[in-house]
């Protein structure tokens, strides 16, 4: 049995996967920058089956500081998005920011978030400047962000920073949803009433490698999209009754020509083209229905969103 929590003002969010070599130094700016804000705070750091050194390191972090530090340690890896919601399941502050554990957030950072927040918003998004990332990335970004504002009229100017601040009230709607395939910062901005963004540092990786690989980032895509938008459905009816127009179109141009010209074989080339054309739409077509079926088959299996394996915090004397 633990301790009976009491409320802090702010709670930091931190998911960890493989970042061993980073904790130290993160404990180290981190603990140096909340202690100067003279305000209540505690940490949650959420291990998401990192195969380093990352258990081992979090246990100790969390001896150094017991009524600060909290350590939830999941059994596999769930995935980014599935370690915060862990973290917002169990947050304390009145104000809850999330941070990466790479340190390409600057933690020096937060002081500015909550100063954002102390001025009415209920939800802070980050702007990294000078991104500190390779060209491919930054550009990736950049097509995400109008993609995704073109579908879902949902205005993040960089989906990807994960130095956020979020109101308490915000985040308990957020936990009250217990979707299985979920975009953070896109749902906070749509359920928030006073949203704002700021710029913020950038740095570059001093260890370790990202954890986003191609697959990861259009994995995280796809459930944007059809998280918050039937526009590709949409798009696929409209393409679907254009195209059947063509083709209708199409037959009628055959059927005069075979009349006026006669048979003729010229042309099958063509004819093969288009029908590969089609069925390469009606292919991509039926590739997004299935991301909505299989995002309501999810849904309905009801399982966990994660396991957690242990959580490590300050116990009374008489716990047991």
């Amino acid at each position: 049995m633990t301790t009976p929590l009491r409320s802090v003002y702010l709670s930091v969010v931190i998911p960890v996967y493989n970042e061993s070599d980073n904790l130290e130094p993160l404990y180290q700016r981190l603990t140096t920058s909340l202690d100067k804000l003279d305000k209540s705070y505690e940490i949650i750091f959420i291990n998401d089956g990192s195969q380093d050194n990352s258990y081992a390191r979090l246990n100790e972090l969390q001896k150094r500081r017991p009524a600060q530090i909290r350590v939830i340690h999941f059994n596999g890896n769930f995935g980014q998005h599935m370690a915060v919601m862990a973290g917002f399941e169990r947050v304390r502050g009145e104000i809850i920011v999330t941070l990466d554990a790479d340190l390409q957030n600057p933690p020096e950072e937060i002081p500015a978030l909550i100063q954002a927040m102390e001025e009415g918003h209920d939800y802070v998004g980050g702007i990294r400047k000078k991104r500190q990332d390779t060209f491919f990335r930054c550009y990736a970004s950049k097509l995400n962000n109008w993609l995704r504002y073109k579908m879902t009229k949902i205005r993040l100017s960089d989906q990807g920073c994960m130095l956020r601040a979020y109101r308490r009230s915000l985040v308990e709607l957020m936990v009250i949803s217990k979707e299985t395939s979920l975009f953070i910062p896109a749902q906070a901005y749509s359920l928030s009433s006073n949203p704002t963004e700021i710029e913020v540092r950038h740095d570059a990786r001093e260890s370790g490698a990202s954890k986003y690989t191609f697959y990861r980032l259009l994995r995280l895509n796809f459930d944007l999209m059809t998280g918050f938008s039937l526009l590709p459905l949409q798009i696929f009816t409209v393409l679907g009754l254009l195209t059947a127009a063509l083709s209708g179109l199409f037959v009628i141009y055959m059927f005069l020509r075979r009349l006026i010209v006669g048979p003729e074989a010229e042309g099958v080339f063509t004819l093969f083209a288009i029908l590969f054309f089609l069925l390469g739409i009606s292919v991509m077509g039926l590739g997004i229905v299935g991301e909505y079926i299989g995002r309501i088959y999810q849904e309905v299996r009801r399982r966990p969103r994660y396991v957690i394996k242990e959580v490590v915090e300050h116990q009374t004397p008489d716990s047991h």
